[in-house]
């Protein structure tokens, strides 16, 4: 019907590897065929159709290392890498945020459950580090029977200020510091303005 758009008009089709334009093979079929064919004209036009769709998966082959190096994979391999390594990420990040989760996601699953592996994965997946507070606490003392450090009740919150909270997923935020924070600690995620960030403190090393 005319003025109709329908769903197969508008699908964007799903992207494929195929043949690519010019690019030879470096194992052409016509010279392994039997004598008999070397002037056989059908069957040598034949067996070149087969050399177009050939040549891609030798060029792979040929090329297969830098299929699994971040900074030179190609856009839809990177992908496939982020399921490989276990990058908290949802496909919608530019693809150079993509390639740098691939390439730090062994460091990051190092530091996974710390202060410092919770900070940088919401910061890998948002842009900005967010601020974390925790019931946990560190000390010392030269007398023993000393006061515990921390809160006796265990808590982690994590807010991100952003300049749009609306902008940002709330859901996703939440799944992330779901992944990343230490296993035994309730938490609470959530978003809010930038113009109600506390004063920033120390650097936490």
């Amino acid at each position: 019907m005319t003025g109709v758009t329908t769903p197969t008009e508008t699908a964007v089709p799903p992207a494929y590897r195929g043949t690519v334009d010019g690019l030879g093979t470096p194992h052409p079929l016509g010279g392994q065929l039997p004598g008999i064919y070397a002037e056989d004209d059908f069957a040598l036009r034949f067996v070149e159709g087969l050399d177009v769709v050939l040549a891609p998966i030798f060029n792979v082959l040929d090329c297969l290392e830098a299929y699994f190096m971040p900074a030179l994979a190609p856009d839809d391999f990177i992908d496939w890498l982020t399921t490989w390594v276990g990058a908290e990420l949802d496909g919608t990040e530019p693809v150079e945020l993509r390639r740098h989760a691939v390439a730090t996601a062994v460091s990051l699953h190092r530091v996974r459950g710390t202060h410092q592996g919770l900070s940088d994965a919401v910061r890998l997946a948002f842009g900005v580090r967010p601020e974390i507070t925790e019931s946990g606490g560190a000390t010392w003392s030269a007398r023993p029977l000393g006061a515990f450090p921390g809160d006796p009740r265990p808590y982690l919150r994590v807010t991100l200020y952003v300049p749009d909270p609306a902008a940002v997923d709330a859901h996703r935020l939440r799944a992330i510091v779901s992944a990343a924070r230490p296993a035994h600690l309730p938490f609470t995620a959530e978003v809010a303005s930038a113009a109600d960030a506390p004063p920033k403190g120390p650097a936490h090393v």
